[in-house]
């Protein structure tokens, strides 16, 4: 008891530093002098737990503070205290999702919170499946899986063999684990067709693509929509995907691991219009609603169908005698066997802060990246192209009259990376950066951290300039 006191102590105190504006973001080091400052290495004999204690200082003393409100490095930043409660909570009951015999409480909050997810999506009575998984990855791969065993079911016993080759549509800016998916089933990722994101010639494509493949001896199965592309924050247009896929029987999958809590919100849930007429969707709390990793859900609008596509009726597990409803045995619809307790963190979120209380956590990050896109825009030294996720260039005073473009373009691109390794040399923010396309490295902003203000966007733009004003 006095050894978890202790730990206790050293999270309690890392916490307060996390939301210190003035602490750093991150004690940066190199791996080589990182490895160096500490015996990381496993020894042979046990330690005593003093010792571990000033392992568990140690990590936290350089590890990143995502807390912090100057960290927006990457789409899941922010701590909130009831959702690290829950996280507490379930690490100390250490059970499993996969029976109700063994997470009776767990199981039942999954059904309850499963079901309100698919009530905000649309779908009547919020009827239909779903499973929360290790990440939207994952979430993206069981769609594929469940798009495939529809189409074909005979897929399930007797292979890729059986069908005839399959092929996928998406855009440019999807994600990569739709073609990570592809690979892993066997799919190939030659035959994910990735289209131009615009609209007009993303409905088009697609339609085309549909029409024509069949002819050359392919067979469409899946369509892959992005609600909030992970670069640009762009959405697809879902109803007119959607019409492309009724009329010719194609799963409609939407990935809306970034965007979907959009849903949330009544203020910008527009953007997902026609997300109701999709077969799944990706949606991932761990992301703009601040849920503590990992939460990602997978929500299917056909009931049963999960289970009918993964079943393996593993009798030590999932016998069929037992007292209680057996539908509440969800692990042999997942992929898993072994599944962590991800709902109780969104749960219990959810109860202390409302849906009210989420659609204002949401309303005020995409304030902020309103603030940050109009405070940049027309200020010297920076360019933008317009897209919902906030992705800047800024120009040193250096660079701004360089009339070569090709020595500009070239100049530019090595701008970001600079300005990056400082920002975490100094610790004081971190903002992610790349290239997309035939686009050099830029800055892309994206605000989850419900603790973030107009204050620290004004000290993100500053910094920006003090860190690169000399290149």
């Amino acid at each position: 008891m006095t050894f978890l006191q202790e730990v206790v102590d050293i999270l309690l105190a890392y916490i307060v530093e996390s939301f210190d504006r003035e602490t750093k973001v991150i004690d940066f080091h190199y791996p080589n002098e990182l490895l160096q400052l500490n015996n990381w290495e496993l020894q042979h004999e046990p330690a005593t737990l003093d010792d571990i204690l000033i392992s568990c200082r140690a990590t936290l003393k350089y590890a990143i503070k995502t807390a912090h409100p100057r960290y927006f490095n990457q789409l899941s930043t922010g701590l909130d205290m009831v959702g690290l409660a829950a996280d507490w909570l379930t690490s100390t009951a250490n059970t499993n999702m996969f029976t109700y015999e063994v997470a009776p409480v767990f199981v039942l909050l999954e059904y309850v919170t499963l079901k309100k997810m698919r009530e905000i999506i649309g779908w009547p009575e919020g009827r239909g499946d779903g499973i929360f998984s290790p990440g939207g990855a994952i979430s993206n791969m069981y769609a594929m899986l469940l798009a495939r065993f529809k189409m074909f079911p005979e897929v399930k016993e007797k292979g890729m063999s059986s069908v005839p080759r399959l092929v996928a549509f998406t855009s440019e800016h999807s994600h990569f684990s739709i073609k990570k998916g592809a690979a892993a089933l066997g799919i190939g990722t030659e035959s994910v067709i990735c289209i131009k994101p615009q609209t007009e010639i993303w409905a088009c494509a697609t339609c085309f693509c549909v029409v024509s493949f069949p002819v050359q001896g392919f067979v469409p199965f899946f369509v892959s929509a992005t609600a909030g592309t992970t670069v640009y924050g762009a959405f697809d247009p879902l109803i007119a995907i959607s019409d492309i896929c009724k009329k010719y029987n194609i799963w409609m999958h939407v990935d809306g691991a970034w965007g979907g809590s959009l849903l949330m919100s009544r203020r910008h849930r527009w953007k997902l219009d026609g997300v109701e007429r999709a077969n799944s969707v990706t949606w991932n709390p761990h992301k703009m609603m601040s849920v503590p990793l990992q939460c990602s859900a997978l929500l299917v609008r056909e009931e049963g169908l999960m289970q009918n596509c993964n079943q393996m009726h593993a009798c030590y597990l999932f016998q069929q005698d037992k007292q209680y409803d057996l539908s509440y045995d969800t692990g042999d619809k997942a992929l898993q066997c072994g599944r962590h307790v991800d709902i109780f963190k969104l749960w219990l979120m959810w109860r202390a802060k409302g849906t009210i209380g989420f659609e204002a956590q949401i309303d005020r990050c995409l304030e902020l990246s309103e603030y940050l896109y109009n405070k940049i825009k027309d200020r010297d030294g920076y360019e933008m192209p317009q897209h919902t996720n906030v992705c800047f260039w800024y120009l040193p005073p250096g660079m701004r009259y360089i009339e070569d473009k090709d020595e500009k373009k070239k100049r530019l691109h090595k701008v970001a990376p600079v300005i990056k390794a400082r920002m975490m040399e100094y610790g004081t923010t971190m903002v992610s950066y790349q290239p997309q396309g035939d686009k050099v490295n830029f800055f892309r902003m994206v605000i989850s951290n419900p603790a973030a203000t107009f204050e620290d966007i004004d000290f993100l733009i500053e910094e920006i300039e003090r860190l690169g004003h000399d290149l």
